[in-house]
């Protein structure tokens, strides 16, 4: 029995109860293992989860920090997760398993009520990795390197390197926005979470943000831990910010049969009086583990209009953030330092000292433009397959094709990629953000553990 185990109930999942861990498959190894591209949360935490099932695999990740990814990689202690620690067990069927683990080894963030520090977070991910790794010899292969291509029976990688693969997973994550153009100038921000993306930002200088979602709350903390007293304006196309968690955890409202069925319209009429007799947060409460299998029985045409119509309210109250990152959002706004607004880009000019942002309000007559020292981009990950250098080659040579309202590639319900014609390859497989298209919900954590599962189960 491993640390992390002792004094607590059996993992369930642990190898040496599992009947499958006994199946191991003699000729597995990284020439014929399962490659997972993509070595941040889902995949390192898929890679545990076939090893635990007897299956082989080899985890790619570009920078060598498994288990981390962009989302866990921060250093600033001020980047809490945006779900209480109680619902982040990377284990399905153990959801103490992240508290646990925090009462021995991070005891000051044991609350379970709490939001701990992500990159604690992105600690215990690196611990279940190596832990499973270490009770699993030899069904877990780490390599750093860039994919550079994806074959029928294998991974090729930019140094050369070619890895033999009975089935492949694009676990890639969320890539940067893309709405600000990378290198245009050193005054705009492409990509925040580069390395070191804040530190031209000097102390008194105001910035741009486009974008008012997590990404622009994760930035103006940074700034914030850096010392920035400056002004920031951020422009979305509502100017909608993330809500705030309520002090205790919600409890779900009654399930109303109206809420899953009929027209769209008369759905959010009635979740709009549940949500005024209940309260919104027991709402979401309620829909939260729905979601997925209510967008994936809806037609393309009602998944076109939940899009364009509902989406931006739903994600600022579905993901939301820790009542003390929302109370420090709102100084910033009583002292006049963050600015919402909500309105369009349409174009951004940056100049040798400034950059300026030319954009049309959502409502009233035209404003002059926008200017500051900086412009950060926080519009969002710009998932865009078409231009990806992995699966771009898929959907040009008919191997994916992109779902009907082309937010990404079109998948099964296992999350098998789907050729132009329809059909499910059982050797590509697409997991966590990317996969938003066929499942919708698929960037936190709770439902990311869920759909490893199925992939699992699919792989083995």
């Amino acid at each position: 029995m491993t640390k992390e185990r002792i004094g607590h109930p059996p993992h369930p999942f642990d190898p040496a109860r599992d009947p499958v861990h006994k199946r191991s498959k003699q000729g597995d190894s990284v020439g014929g293992a399962v490659v997972i591209v993509g070595g941040g949360y889902s995949g390192a935490m898929l890679a545990a989860r076939l090893a635990e099932r007897g299956v082989a695999s080899a985890l790619i990740d570009r920078g060598g920090d498994f288990g981390r990814g962009v989302a866990y990689a921060t250093l600033f202690e001020g980047h809490l997760l945006n779900v209480r620690s109680a619902r982040m067990s990377a284990v399905d069927g153990d959801p103490g398993h992240f508290v646990r683990w925090l009462e021995t080894h991070r005891p000051d963030h044991a609350d379970p009520d709490g939001f701990a520090p992500r990159r604690v977070f992105g600690d215990y991910v690196q611990h279940r990795l190596a832990t499973v790794d270490a009770a699993c010899p030899g069904l877990i292969t780490r390599i750093t390197g860039t994919v550079a291509a994806i074959g029928t029976d294998a991974v090729v990688l930019e140094d050369g390197r070619r890895l033999k693969a009975r089935a492949v997973v694009l676990a890639t994550g969320n890539p940067a926005p893309r709405t600000a153009p990378a290198g245009a100038s050193e005054r705009v921000i492409a990509d925040p979470w580069a390395p070191g993306a804040l530190e031209r930002i000097g102390a008194e200088d105001d910035v741009l943000i486009i974008g008012t979602g997590l990404t622009m709350v994760d930035m103006l903390l940074m700034l914030e831990g850096r010392g920035w007293r400056g002004r920031a304006t951020a422009l979305s196309r509502r100017g909608l910010m993330p809500r705030a968690h309520g002090p205790r955890p919600d409890v779900p409202a009654p399930l109303e049969a109206g809420l899953l069925e009929g027209p769209l319209s008369g759905r959010l009429a009635l979740a709009r009086t549940v949500a005024g007799r209940e309260g919104w947060r027991s709402l979401m409460e309620t829909l939260r583990p729905l979601t997925a299998d209510a967008w994936q029985a809806a037609d393309p045409a009602i998944r076109g209009r939940i899009v364009r119509h509902l989406r931006p309210w739903w994600d600022v109250h579905r993901h939301r953030i820790a009542g003390s990152i929302a109370g420090a959002l709102e100084r910033l706004k009583a002292d006049d330092r963050l600015t919402m607004t909500a309105g369009r880009v349409v174009a951004i000019r940056p100049g040798a000292a400034s950059v300026s942002l030319d954009w049309t309000p959502r409502h009233g007559p035209a404003r002059p433009a926008l200017t500051a020292d900086w412009l950060i981009d926080c519009s969002g990950p710009g998932h865009d397959p078409a231009r990806d250098g992995l699966t771009g080659p898929l959907l040009a040579s008919g191997r994916a094709r992109m779902d009907a309202l082309r937010l990404g590639l079109d998948l099964d319900d296992q999350g098998r990629v789907l050729d132009a014609e329809g059909r499910a390859d059982d050797r590509l497989f697409v997991l966590g953000p990317p996969a938003r298209a066929a499942f919708w919900e698929t960037i936190a954590v709770p439902d990311i553990r869920k759909r490893i599962e199925a992939v699992a189960a699919a792989l083995q």
